[in-house]
């Protein structure tokens, strides 16, 4: 999925160069959000002791899928991200503009339905309403709210509050997951003595699964106008945070299943760090657990709702969306914060968070699919090398393929609903694109 702060860096001061280091913890900041916490669980449901090889396997289809973004934002050099790109490589197809429009748009209000899905998971895991799944949706979309009204307050605001979250939420779960290992008392021969056969299609569905933990990369890209010579520094920060990210997932995919009994992390998926860490670590270690897990998911919030929006009032500027989402108090777009607030929660109420998972990384895995293909076209003018492109495009449609594969032989009602919804959302994109083109006659 492109970038869920499509404009983070507004708060900084214009003017202001960026270095490496600056857009590295730009991009970890967006990155390390409520992902890991909400795979873990899954993950080790479907694949056990092998969860750091699906973290891993996923932070390669990250680096795979960053090739066409950096390629292409080197090239274009424009704060738009993906809807900028495919609408300048598709110049002569407003469908195309308007399509990949709609899907990022969704593709962000399911990450936020993500992030406060998990954020309430963890809010409510010391309480005995724990498992209670109204409570549970009815607290996601109370802190939807709050950072609705904190984007709708004040810019500045916002921007400090997420500085501090971001970089405290770094060394809490670097605390976390090396005192995890520390207490540890299994080893990973011995489970993978104890570990039941796991064939290579699982590992593979859960390392697909795994992607959305790792969007957010292209923030680097969204504060080109804020850095010397992007053709340098933008490759150099965005793989330098994937390779950041995957090895901080490493670490607490290793500390929990090194340290906690499968069985608890398991049972309690939507908050499996919070629910295993006590009996290792005592109260002391669960609230820390359950401070950075809310940390982690209230920046990528906050984030999603300040940059989401503002690329949904761009893209209603140019037609593909709604008018009314385009208007602007100040520079603040109060009907897209609005609206794309108020359809995560909806999506919260009518899912779950398998459902809400799979979606989003259905949709990265195809909008990054999308911008493979934009490459692939624009190649000779970003010097990208054909043969990785084909890769990252066979990687990325092997993940989407296999994601629609696990839900049809395991959830097909569910693969059902997000099928429609894709069809809804193209449908869509189709009638504002004829809408836009009627007009321009």
């Amino acid at each position: 999925m492109p970038s869920k702060h499509p404009s983070r860096s507004c708060h900084r001061s214009r003017g202001k160069t960026l270095g490496v280091p600056e857009l590295i913890a730009i991009a970890l900041g967006g990155m390390v959000g409520g992902g890991i916490f909400s795979i873990l669980g899954i993950s080790v449901a479907l694949v056990g002791v092998y969860t750091p090889l699906v973290i891993a396997i996923g932070g390669v289809l990250a680096g795979l899928a960053a090739y066409s973004y950096i390629k292409l934002g080197v090239f274009f050099r424009d704060e738009g991200g993906a809807y900028s790109f495919f609408k300048r490589s598709f110049p002569a197809s407003p469908f195309a503009a308007s399509l990949i429009g709609w899907w990022v748009i969704f593709g962000y209000i399911s990450t936020l339905a993500l992030y406060a899905y998990t954020f309430s998971s963890y809010a409510i895991s010391g309480f005995g309403f724990a498992d209670d799944e109204p409570v549970r949706k009815l607290v996601a979309g109370g802190i939807i709210l709050v950072f609705t009204l904190i984007n709708l307050w004040s810019v500045r605001g916002m921007g400090r509050i997420e500085d501090l979250m971001v970089y405290t939420k770094l060394v809490i779960l670097a605390i976390v997951s090396f005192v995890l290992i520390d207490n540890g008392e299994a080893s990973l021969p011995t489970l993978l003595e104890g570990q039941a056969p796991v064939g290579l299609l699982a590992v593979l569905i859960v390392a697909a699964l795994t992607i959305v933990a790792y969007e957010g990369f292209e923030l680097v890209i969204n504060a080109i106008e804020e850095m010397d010579t992007p053709e340098r520094n933008i490759p150099r920060a965005i793989y330098a945070a994937i390779v950041l990210a995957t090895l901080i997932y490493l670490v607490i995919g290793v500390g929990a299943i090194l340290a906690i009994p499968f069985d608890e992390l398991i049972a309690n998926k939507e908050y499996a760090l919070a629910a295993g860490a006590e009996g290792i670590l005592g109260d002391w270690g669960t609230e820390l657990v359950i401070i950075g897990a809310l940390l982690a998911t209230s920046s990528a919030i906050s984030g999603t709702v300040f940059g989401a929006s503002r690329q949904m009032a761009a893209i209603a500027d140019d037609g593909f969306m709604p008018s009314l989402l385009a208007r602007r108090s100040g520079h603040i777009p109060v009907a897209a914060i609005v609206c794309m607030s108020s359809m995560a929660f909806g999506l919260i109420l009518i899912g779950n968070l398998e459902m809400i998972l799979e979606f989003g990384s259905i949709t990265f895995l195809l909008v990054s699919l999308l911008m493979a293909w934009a490459n692939l076209r624009m190649r000779d003018r970003t010097g990208a090398s054909a043969p990785l492109i084909w890769l990252a495009l066979v990687g990325l449609l092997l993940g989407t393929v296999l994601i629609l594969y696990y839900e049809w032989t395991n959830e097909p009602r569910q693969l059902i609903f997000i099928m429609g919804l894709y069809l809804a959302l193209t449908v869509s994109a189709r009638l504002f694109s004829s809408d836009r083109r009627s007009h321009r006659r």
